[in-house]
């Protein structure tokens, strides 16, 4: 057992969470980043002569994960809790499985439906306020700072929580943001809509409905043929259809 209020390599694994997606592969997706940012908090076990023991530890850190990477930081969290607490390895390897799924769905709620969306709509709305450079600072600002705490927050929370992290994601602020975001991102994204076609040169906003009502037709299209709407089927989608405007226009 380690003392709840110290973390070791705290500093160093924060720092690494920034890269934790750095090595992804199909095979284990977020895994080898995931045991790469476990590596320096796990080091005390080496310390202490445990030599095999902290290479085992590393080594089951970086099998399969899959989440939100901005959330993944609080299952390192608990799992090298786990781990110096000497909790048995089939029950970590449980632990990690248990996690992915929650904290996967919860960083695409609350971050890629939500925050995101609200981010950008902010910073159109000061662009059509004709903020200038400003409205990309304010975005840049707003989404980092969020995404900078989540994962420091997550890696105290996890720490703090070991085994029953459950207890984290249940937390009332992180469930009342969950209720609150989508509406919110909605609001702003209408609102930067009309903001932006109202800023946009009279001149030129037959040409932005068009554009708009193209991306439509696209989006349609795109959904008639799921689930044959791969990434390339997308991309050289949109590839063609920028060269046939190009040459129409």
């Amino acid at each position: 057992m380690v003392a709840r209020s110290a973390i070791p390599g705290f500093g160093l694994a924060v720092a690494r969470l920034f890269t934790i997606q750095a090595a992804w592969t199909y095979e284990r997706m977020l895994g080898i980043g995931f045991g790469f940012v476990a590596e320096p908090m796990l080091r005390s076990l080496r310390k202490n002569g445990d030599t095999p023991a902290f290479r085992g530890a590393v080594a089951r850190q970086s099998r399969f994960f899959n989440a939100h990477p901005y959330f993944a930081s609080l299952a390192v969290g608990a799992a090298v809790r786990a781990e110096l607490d000497g909790v048995p390895a089939e029950k970590i390897e449980r632990l990690r499985s248990a996690l992915a799924g929650p904290l996967g769905s919860l960083g695409d709620r609350l971050i890629w439906a939500g925050w995101l969306p609200a981010c950008a709509a902010i910073g159109l709305l000061l662009v059509a306020l004709s903020a200038g450079p400003w409205a990309v600072a304010a975005f840049l600002v707003l989404y980092n700072v969020t995404h900078v705490w989540l994962r420091v927050w997550g890696l105290r929370a996890g720490w703090r929580s070991g085994v029953r992290v459950a207890g984290a994601l249940a937390a009332p602020g992180l469930q009342r943001a969950l209720e609150i975001v989508a509406p919110i991102a909605a609001l702003l994204v209408g609102g930067a809509l009309v903001s932006v076609l109202a800023w946009i040169p009279v001149r030129s906003r037959w040409e932005t409905f068009a554009g708009a009502g193209a991306a439509l037709v696209f989006a349609a299209a795109v959904r008639a043929i799921q689930p044959r709407a791969t990434g390339m089927v997308v991309a050289g989608g949109v590839l063609a259809a920028v060269l046939v405007l190009g040459v129409l226009w």
